[in-house]
């Protein structure tokens, strides 16, 4: 999707969340060109102008874990009210058997199309179920993010330990791949999609899934192309306090540790919930570092623990937000999630502790940087023009006094427009292009037929 080519003025905004903004910014190109501050106008020739007087901008959202053929299985009778190990034994023979190259590709469209809606300007999608059928995935969900105009991170997932291959695997066989071929089709991923030119739309990762489903060999090979590319590296980590029990029963060390024997200790690697580490292993962390995707949402949901958010960013860790699985959530509204952290944040550490400003760059600034990108995330000159428009015309608003906090503290759930690298991709809260009802009716056809498979 190219560009857009014409110079637009957006106009006197509700609300920004940027400095010297007040009067809005210029787009042009795809990029910011201009911050206008309050009272001016644009030092740029513009073509045509938008009036945002009724929208509070930010950032794009930036999703860094998810996992969207879980769309398929929400609220799962078999999987509810259980904690991660019950629920994921619950579910994989399901996913094992029932999710098809077609039911694959419409899980996705529909994850990507909820996450645009909650104001989501990029997204990463930690896939790591490649059953018989599914050996394209990453190629699917690089056609949908393109078409919805979305920009991805395909995060190539992977499992090649099954369950009785060691203490805490739990994959069944039917979604084991072997390790060779893992890393043939990172090469071909990486060489296909792996743009890492400044406003790229695609871009790729290597996700083994976690410690205790996949081999060292899986780690320290996709640790050297990571090395050699430049790409990023992600993985699930200490999620539950029985993962970091199981690494150092298994490996004589923390989790910290053994990510720097497999040679991921470093500025390239961001780590999904990341709950259950020490003192001494959030220093360790920062002083590398190490992204961090908090998953309010799910951690709540399977109860496994709250993430320290605020010790590992002191640390030096850079913080983001995911949605994370959509049957752990169970939805993939990004903006729901920033409240959450809020939330739960406060709960943790007091009310002074986490501020609405602290959510809101966690999940632009801070995901952007753990996906390792310095071109989105913020609203200043030079960045792409990503940004969210909120109004606050729902009932839920009236009363509010602070237009950026009241979209945290009042649950903005909806976006009303959604620019991507300047073209508009959502317009009066409907994505562009997009037939919500017949997305429905076509993703809730492909639920029940998973369901009918078992």
């Amino acid at each position: 999707m190219a560009a857009r080519s014409d110079t637009v003025w957006i106009k006197a905004p509700l609300a920004i969340l940027a400095e010297g903004a007040g009067n809005g910014v210029v787009v042009a190109g795809g990029r910011i060109v201009e911050l206008v501050p309050s009272g001016a106008t644009p030092k740029t020739a513009f073509d045509t102008s938008f009036d945002a007087s009724k929208h509070v901008v930010i950032p794009g959202l930036v999703n860094t874990h998810h996992h969207m053929f879980q769309t398929l299985t929400r609220a799962h009778p078999d999987a509810i009210n259980k904690p991660l190990w019950p629920w994921i034994k619950a579910l994989y023979p399901i996913w094992a058997r029932g999710v098809t190259p077609p039911r694959f590709r419409i899980a996705a469209r529909l994850a990507m199309t909820e996450l645009m809606m909650s104001g989501c300007t990029c997204a990463s999608d930690h896939h790591y179920l490649f059953t018989q059928g599914l050996e394209d995935s990453m190629d699917i969900e690089a056609e949908e993010a393109s078409a919805l105009g979305l920009r991805m991170t395909l995060t190539r997932g992977a499992l090649d330990l099954a369950s009785g291959d060691g203490e805490q695997a739990v994959a069944p066989r039917k979604v084991i791949q072997a390790t060779d071929a893992v890393l043939d089709d990172c090469t071909r991923i990486l060489g296909r999609y792996h743009d890492r030119s400044d406003g790229a739309m695609v871009q790729v990762a290597l996700a083994p899934n976690a410690l205790f489903d996949v081999s060292f060999d899986l780690l320290t090979e996709t640790a050297r192309m990571s090395r050699e590319t430049g790409c990023g590296l992600h993985t699930h980590l200490v999620e539950t306090k029985a993962e970091a029990d199981f690494v150092r029963s298994e490996h004589g060390c923390d989790a910290v540790d053994f990510l720097e024997k497999c040679g991921w200790l470093n500025d390239r690697v961001w780590l999904a919930h990341a709950i259950h580490f020490d003192d001494s292993e959030v220093a360790r962390l920062g002083k590398h570092g190490v992204g961090i995707c908090h998953c309010p949402t799910s951690n709540m949901v399977l109860a496994s623990g709250t993430c320290r958010t605020k010790e590992l960013e002191a640390a030096g860790c850079k913080i983001g937000l995911g949605v994370d699985g959509s049957a752990s959530n169970d939805n993939s509204n990004l903006m729901e999630s920033l409240r959450h952290a809020l939330m739960l944040g406060r709960l943790h550490y007091g009310a002074e502790a986490i501020t609405h400003l602290d959510v809101l760059r966690w999940a632009t600034e801070g995901s952007a940087a753990c996906l390792g990108r310095t071109d989105i995330g913020k609203i200043a000159v030079g960045k792409q023009a990503d940004l969210a428009f909120f109004d606050l015309e729902e009932l839920r608003f009236s009363g509010a006094g602070d237009p950026l906090a009241a979209l945290i503290l009042c649950g903005a759930h909806h976006a009303d427009r959604v620019m991507v690298q300047g073209r508009w991709t959502v317009t009066d809260g409907n994505p562009v292009g997009i037939d919500i009802a017949q997305l429905r009716h076509d993703h809730g056809i492909a639920a029940r037929a998973l369901l009918e498979t078992i």
